[in-house]
């Protein structure tokens, strides 16, 4: 026991030295997880705040342009501008950059007379379904597209969403002419304006409900997503400092005089996986509490812990041993410390990409939806997920601790034989 202590205060003092890996393993996390929560928290909230700016030429005088206007504009995805005049593709492009806008529709000028012969066509071959005398005699064409242009900085998700708003909006005005025609040709008087927005707004609602284990219905924010994502990302990245550490103690002769000493390299293994599993539970201790106290002060939704706080204690053991056991691994196998600390930090990288943390899992094809399961990076973040966003308890995380745990004892068999084959036990 005396070695063991001797050991922890020895890794203790290097650690508080190493100015450059405590910067690592704490300042950029902390950075990290604001900086990426803000952006994707503006992302969140796009439709309430941040509005896609679009710029609209109407070449149409009719009222059927001016109801589409006023329909994108009740959407709430858009901020709406308007400019006047015929706009080729170049002057479209300049007028977008100036207004620094996104998104960009023309109307073309036949639109209202176009819709509403579409509309009036419709409806007369609706009446002659039902047996009464309709107008179909006259074959319309469909009406001239809207053209939209859009900056190439939007992503395909997001012009979809585009799309999709914009042919809702586009269906409302159609549909309220088809039913101004149909209503016209059986009453021969205009539709009331309240009928008609009676029979327009009579849709079915919808209710969302995050699917919760706890039965809570707390909708998730970009908190809860990252704040747990970019803390195993930190605890990860001690590699920076462990590995490192192992390779300065192989290069100086360390392990070699070691075994002229009435021990055994392996309390040292032990001491350095105490130390720096110390050093994860701090650096899980800080980010969490960053969330919880200090994100309200840049505008951010407080991250709010799960009930089972004695889970969440588990599973950050558990992923603060992995992280560790795959420092060390690293730092067993590399010959200098440039080689642990390049390929440590690219590996990492690595395993935060395929496990999850950058890209969605769900949203993985292929291989590499198959290849999430062999990053421990997945599992950890799957543990987290199921605690902050699910609302689950520690016997919902067991089916990711033990695969987590497996690929731990995994690397620490790995790391004995290396030692053993490298004689330095």
């Amino acid at each position: 026991m005396f070695k063991l202590k001797a050991t922890i205060l020895k890794d203790l003092r290097i650690l508080r030295r190493d100015k450059v890996g405590m910067s690592l393993m704490f300042v950029m996390p902390i950075m990290l997880v604001i900086i990426v929560t803000s952006i994707q928290n503006s992302t969140f909230q796009l439709v309430n705040k941040n509005r896609l700016s679009i710029v609209i030429n109407n070449n149409d005088t009719g009222q059927a342009s001016k109801q589409l206007i006023t329909a994108i504009n009740k959407i709430g995805l858009f901020k709406v501008s308007q400019v006047s005049g015929d706009q080729s593709e170049k002057l479209m492009t300049e007028v977008m950059h100036q207004k620094d806008a996104v998104l960009g529709v023309i109307i073309p000028g036949n639109f209202s007379v176009k819709v509403a012969a579409k509309s009036k066509s419709v409806a007369g071959k609706a009446l002659t379904s039902f047996g009464l005398q309709g107008d179909t005699a006259k074959n319309v064409g469909d009406v001239d597209p809207l053209t939209i242009y859009y900056n190439p900085i939007l992503q395909e998700s997001i012009r979809f969403s585009v799309q999709g708003a914009i042919r809702s909006a586009l269906q409302l005005v159609e549909s309220r002419e088809t039913l101004r025609s149909l209503y016209f040709s059986i009453n021969e008087k205009p539709l009331p304006q309240s009928l008609e927005n009676e029979m327009l707004s009579n849709k079915t609602a919808i209710n969302e409900i995050p699917v919760s284990k706890d039965g809570t219905r707390s909708t998730p924010n970009a908190t809860q997503h990252n704040v747990p994502a970019w803390t195993i990302f930190a605890m990860f990245f001690i590699i920076m400092s462990l590995g490192g550490s192992v390779v300065r103690e192989k290069v100086s002769g360390s392990f070699i005089r070691l075994k002229t000493l009435p021990t055994n390299y392996l309390v040292g293994l032990l001491s350095k996986q105490i130390t720096y599993l110390v050093v994860t539970m701090l650096q899980a201790a800080v980010i969490f509490s960053i969330g919880i106290w200090l994100f309200p002060f840049f505008g951010l939704p407080a991250l709010n812990l799960p009930a089972d706080i004695l889970a969440v204690v588990i599973v950050t053991i558990v992923c603060g041993w992995c992280a560790v056991s795959y420092a060390i691994c690293v730092g067993v196998f590399a010959n200098t410390q440039e080689q642990a600390n390049g390929f440590g930090a690219v590996s990492i990288v690595i395993l935060a990409s395929i496990g999850g943390l950058m890209v969605p899992s769900f949203a993985m094809q292929g291989f590499f939806k198959s290849a999430a399961d062999i990053s421990p990076m997945h599992w950890c973040l799957q543990a987290y997920y199921t605690l902050f966003l699910e609302g689950g308890k520690l016997k919902d995380v067991v089916n990711n601790i033990i695969p987590l745990f497996i690929i731990t004892l995994l690397l620490q068999a790995v790391t004995f034989i290396a030692l053993k084959r490298k004689n330095l036990i």
